[in-house]
């Protein structure tokens, strides 16, 4: 089975998107406990902090956005920015490297860690 490989960038920020919706779904679940008030501060901290670490991780990411390498997809011609020494385009998913001893090679994420 093939492996399906997704942009960094576009990996990070929905996890961040799921964040906020994980938050969200667990301060909707202290409805169920209106009774207990404890249990429904509890609840709806845990759901602000989700969303406090959704900005966090939106923050972080525009950050690293602006250190990424913007390049021209030689498939799509358009532009996507690369992290580390190889990504996918983040319309096309064309395997992207900036690393020439790895032009020709097969696609693999593997290559980004430091230990290679």
């Amino acid at each position: 089975m093939a492996k399906k490989y997704k942009n960094k960038i576009n990996k990070i920020r929905s996890f961040a998107l799921a964040l906020i919706f994980i938050g969200f779904v667990i301060m909707y679940g202290a409805i169920f406990f209106r009774e207990n008030q404890i249990l429904v501060i509890i609840f709806m901290t845990l759901g602000l902090l989700c969303i406090i670490g959704s900005t966090a991780v939106y923050g972080w990411i525009g950050l690293l956005s602006t250190k990424a390498v913007q390049v021209v997809c030689p498939n799509c011609n358009r532009h996507t920015k690369v992290l580390g020494r190889v990504d996918m385009c983040m319309y096309c998913n064309e395997p992207l490297t900036l690393d020439p001893t790895l032009e020709g090679k097969e696609f693999n994420q593997d290559y980004n860690k430091k230990h290679q």
